[in-house]
């Protein structure tokens, strides 16, 4: 297998920056342009040391950079090869310098990912801590990360390890009527695996239920904030992000396009959308913005609708509230602080059932009780990890289905008396499908479009 190299750290000016080697002649590349301060074999070098010196370009002898090199010997490294990482000054030119002698001495530009794909080649990870190793990198919260980190540490493979042990030992109570039909052990058998089975269709059930609180970590919630124009959208998105995001003036139709911002409230991530006023235009312009506006609030988790409190309800705003009646919302009544109408007693807003919140956003009154429903809303209590494993992963959702599926497939064969060899093919198939989640048995366009979302270097 050929000797890898790749620049590991990010395209930008910084104080330290890593090109990583990896593969058999790892080291035999690295002698070529480092010299080291105070010399020594790589017989003499253990793994996890680290030596100071220069790079030089063998070819002019000229120095390129003073270096720090990590040396990580086989099979204890990232990749469970010989490796070694580069710490260089954190400038992309010198950086780039560096990884091209690598090439020039023999080594190859790595592929997306194919330090973690080595590392789950060569054993050292299964196919669930490469996935969380992506995870963690493009993380949005801390609570996200801590997620990632346990499923990194092995979590979902232990759990799903203890679900296949226990699908080995119905399958050695199968094979054995098999292979034994004499002693007449069928009965009994059945009896065992179907209350075995209805155990593991909890566990794999308690799994399938935490993915949306998985998905919540992950992708976040989207909300989308509506209303007729000049009634306080953009100056919720402003106060919400505590900046001047969205333009805010008197003159209706300011906003033409959505804006989209991310923020992270209670380690949770919101995607905050702010819309276009809705209302009857020939503006052709503002046309195609209040259409985004209603396919934002067609596709968002919460709707937030905010309208004019000193005023009474325009068709513009019946229309909104026709939108609201479909979604999960809060209806934000704003300038609490002008002239009120009173809009929370209006017969349309109170049919729609949902949360009502007066603010002003001038005064920044209403805005922490905005936020206190919306972790109502959202369940944050529920999105615990103390102890929890949590499913954020929609391949493994989808394989921990098949294999419930497959599970209840064999309860229904051994209550039907099904013949055993039969009933086994179902057991194996849960087998199967557990196994595509760790890697056992994964096919290789899955794991190529798996190691194709990571970045260079990783």
């Amino acid at each position: 297998m050929s000797t890898i190299v790749a620049i590991s750290t990010a395209p930008a000016i910084g104080g330290i920056g890593i090109v990583r080697l990896s593969g058999e002649k790892c080291f035999e590349i690295l002698n070529k342009i480092f010299v080291q301060k105070n010399p020594q074999k790589i017989e003499e070098i253990n793994g996890y040391q680290i030596k100071y010196g220069k790079i030089i370009d063998p070819e002019t002898n000229q120095v390129v950079d003073e270096v720090l090199v990590s040396y990580f010997k086989k099979p204890k490294s990232y990749t469970a090869e010989n490796m070694c990482e580069i710490n260089s000054h954190g400038n992309m030119v010198v950086l780039r310098k560096i990884m091209q002698l690598c090439i020039n001495s023999g080594a190859v530009l790595a592929e997306p990912g194919e330090f973690t794909k080595r590392a789950f080649f060569n054993g050292r990870i299964d196919l669930t801590q490469a996935e969380a190793t992506i995870d963690i990198i493009n993380a949005q919260s801390a609570r996200e990360a801590q997620e990632s980190a346990n499923q990194l540490e092995g979590f979902l493979s232990k759990k799903i390890n203890l679900i296949k042990n226990k699908i080995m030992n119905i399958m050695v109570d199968i094979e054995a009527n098999i292979d034994y039909p004499e002693y007449d052990l069928e009965e009994i058998s059945y009896k065992k695996s179907i209350e075995s089975l209805k155990n593991i269709e909890n566990d794999l059930l308690k799994l399938a239920q935490t993915f949306e609180n998985g998905k919540i970590l992950k992708e976040g919630i989207k909300l989308a904030i509506i209303g007729s124009p000049n009634a306080g959208k953009s100056s919720l998105l402003n106060k919400i992000l505590h900046e001047d995001r969205a333009i805010v003036t008197d003159i209706a139709g300011t906003t033409r396009d959505t804006i989209e911002e991310k923020v992270i409230f209670e380690g949770i991530p919101f995607k905050l959308v702010d819309t276009a006023g809705i209302r009857d235009t020939d503006n052709k312009i503002e046309q195609i913005g209040i259409e985004k506006s209603k396919k934002a609030a067609s596709e968002c988790d919460i709707l937030i609708a905010v309208f004019d409190n000193s005023k009474e309800l325009q068709q513009e705003d019946i229309e909104i509230l026709k939108l609201v009646k479909t979604k999960k919302s809060i209806i934000i009544l704003n300038k609490i602080d002008l002239k009120e109408s009173n809009l929370e007693k209006n017969t349309e807003i109170i049919n729609c059932n949902k949360k009502v919140i007066k603010m002003s956003l001038k005064e920044d009154d209403g805005v922490d009780e905005l936020f206190k429903e919306l972790i109502k809303m959202v369940n944050f209590s529920e999105i615990t990890m103390d102890n929890e494993l949590i499913i954020t992963n929609i391949r493994h959702q989808e394989l921990i289905n098949k294999a419930i599926k497959s599970t209840r497939m064999a309860i229904n064969d051994l209550k039907s008396a099904m013949p055993i060899d039969i009933v086994s093919i179902n057991i194996k198939q849960i087998l199967e499908d557990l196994g595509e989640i760790t890697g056992d048995n994964v096919s290789e366009d899955i794991i190529k479009s798996i190691f194709s979302k990571f970045c260079l270097g990783k």
